[in-house]
């Protein structure tokens, strides 16, 4: 099953960007999904347990930043083309 997924991240601390580019930059090092950013939020699209497995290993290395929260939206089909 292909999942699409809406991803919105905020580190709560004065330096909040650098960790916004670094979660980024590592989930776009994952060949096995496809991932898509604009100024809200990022997207990531592919098969449900790949795209689930890349999102559990970054989300948390990004989680060892305190106060760290991410929202996620989860949809059923692949929406790739929907932005």
């Amino acid at each position: 099953m292909i999942i699409s997924v809406d991803i919105s991240y905020y580190p709560l601390q004065a330096e909040y960007l650098a960790p916004i580019k670094d979660f980024i930059q590592r989930l776009q090092a994952h060949t096995t999904v496809c991932v898509q950013c604009n100024r809200m939020s990022t997207q990531v699209f592919g098969e449900y347990a790949e795209v689930m497995r890349v999102l559990t290993l970054e989300m948390e290395q990004s989680f060892q930043i305190p106060h760290s929260v991410f929202v996620l939206k989860f949809v059923n089909s692949d929406r790739t083309n929907s932005n």
